[in-house]
């Protein structure tokens, strides 16, 4: 049988085929065994010393009989699954600590801890081979690799599965020895997995939808960093920032690019500088927003007061500027100064900005007639997300500001925000009672009359749901989606 033949052709319901011809070898080899058995003893007894040597012989062939049963049990002399047609054991491992270099329970559980790596090293021939085997000496499996070129060197980002008794500061220090040099490490998740190009049209698409995920868009493709939007004409008048080049500056962990709307975007990652990968990637996405121009995604929700009046809630712009104004006028100064802590006069300055895509999102409370009521921010302020309400006076006390907020703070979830926060008066009860019916934990701080209420939003949203649902309302009537 030669050693090529498949094993559909060897074995038969799972149990070895035996041929006819092996056999009949097997029986000529017995017979020729006994025959000159038969001719040794025959010489050997008729011998002077023959039974003598008899015994001695059979006293050799049993020991080393003995010896080779001995041997076979010691070493475990199988023959390979291939050749016998059995199907292969089943790998077994104690419950316990195994006594093998690099083996840990995350390992025989087929699970490891994931980690996001970056480390420069030597644009060389050999210099990225010496780091992976040394990550292979310590069992780390390297599930994608970036390359970003440098002026002197490459920057080499790993998403690598290690095992879970591998701290930080082990892989840092062998990737140091195999020639890395600022290395950066942080745990990873299973979002990571996906691959860099599908990550970054991801993103593109989202940013297409929406001028309003530019900020996150950025914030999901950079990492952890802090992203400041200025206007190119300041609200309250003066001058504006300084005019970056189109271009863009990149200045080691801080990038400038001009904002889709001649405002400069400033990206900032103290812990890790940005690379030129990064720098066209981030480029090309703002760019891509600035070609797109504003837009809003559509869709609105009818909903139903107790009274039986109906409302629609729907996003706004800056084209809405108008409809916000009128609102201001109907507003007491009361009303305004609690929203805007400042001069009431003022207000109107504001709206340009406030209702920008570039800066947040606004959610509007409209009536039958168009006549805008209520109007909810989000606010992408650096690190931190601020929410506002303003109801107009009449429409006050009838679950339009509760509905507003619980959908500002589920478009905060959805964007990854850790927390939102409110600035208003101590005086201001209904906002108050609106940041309460979230059934979310809150932080309150008070300094000078002024109240900063902080919502954390690592436990689920009690009221919250998504901006555009078509379920049963807060409001205790069905919402029809238009």
């Amino acid at each position: 049988m030669t050693p090529d033949m498949s094993d559909v052709t060897r074995t038969k319901h799972g149990r070895p085929v035996h041929h006819w011809r092996r056999d009949v070898v097997e029986l000529a080899a017995l017979f020729t065994a006994v025959a000159v058995a038969d001719a040794v003893a025959n010489l050997i007894g008729h011998g002077p010393d023959g039974p003598t040597l008899l015994v001695i012989s059979a006293m050799v062939l049993a020991a080393t009989a003995g010896f080779h049963v001995w041997w076979a049990r010691r070493h475990g002399h199988a023959p390979p699954v291939s050749d016998t047609g059995a199907r292969p054991a089943a790998r077994t491992r104690s419950a316990g600590p195994t006594g093998q270099p690099g083996a840990s329970t995350d390992e025989v559980a087929g699970t490891g801890a994931l980690w996001r790596m970056r480390t420069t090293v030597k644009d060389e021939p050999g210099s990225l081979a010496a780091l992976c085997a040394a990550l292979a000496e310590f069992r780390v499996d390297i599930l994608s690799l970036q390359t970003h070129p440098l002026a002197d060197g490459t920057v080499d980002e790993f998403l690598v599965r290690a095992p879970g008794g591998l701290q930080a500061a082990e892989l840092t220090r062998a990737v140091s020895l195999a020639g890395g040099r600022s290395t950066w490490i942080e745990r990873a998740d299973a979002h990571d997995l996906v691959d860099a190009p599908t990550r970054v049209l991801g993103l593109a698409a989202r940013t297409a939808l929406d001028p309003a995920e530019l900020p996150l868009a950025l914030r999901q493709l950079l990492g952890r960093c802090s992203i400041r939007s200025l206007p190119g004409t300041p609200v309250g008048g003066g001058r504006g920032p300084e005019p970056v080049p189109v271009e863009g500056v990149l200045e080691d962990t801080v990038m400038r690019l001009r904002g889709p709307e001649g405002g400069v975007l400033t990206v900032e990652r103290p812990y890790l500088p940005f690379t030129p990968t990064e720098f066209a990637r981030a480029r090309a996405l703002v760019e891509l927003d600035s070609r797109l121009g504003p837009r809003i995604p559509e869709g609105r929700d009818v909903l139903t007061l107790p009274e039986g009046n109906e409302i629609t809630v729907r996003r706004i712009d800056t084209g809405d500027v108008p409809a916000a104004k009128a609102m201001h006028e109907r507003c007491s100064a009361r009303t305004l100064g609690m929203r805007y802590h400042g001069p009431v006069a003022d207000a109107d300055r504001y709206l340009n900005h406030l209702l920008s895509p570039r800066f947040g999102r606004t959610l509007a409370a409209q009536t039958t007639s168009g006549r805008v009521v209520g109007l909810g921010h989000l606010l992408w302020d650096g690190d931190e997300t601020e929410i506002a309400l303003l109801i107009e006076d009449a429409w006050q006390r009838r679950g339009i500001g509760a509905e507003l907020l619980g959908r500002l703070v589920t478009m905060a979830v959805e964007a990854g925000c850790e927390s939102v926060y409110a600035v208003t008066q101590a005086s201001n009860t209904g906002m108050v009672a609106a940041m309460r019916g979230l059934g979310l934990p809150l932080d309150y701080q008070i300094e000078e009359g002024t109240l900063v209420i902080t919502a954390r939003l690592d436990a689920a949203p009690a009221v919250a749901r998504p901006a555009y649902d078509t379920a049963q309302d807060q409001l205790g009537a069905p919402t029809r989606r238009d």
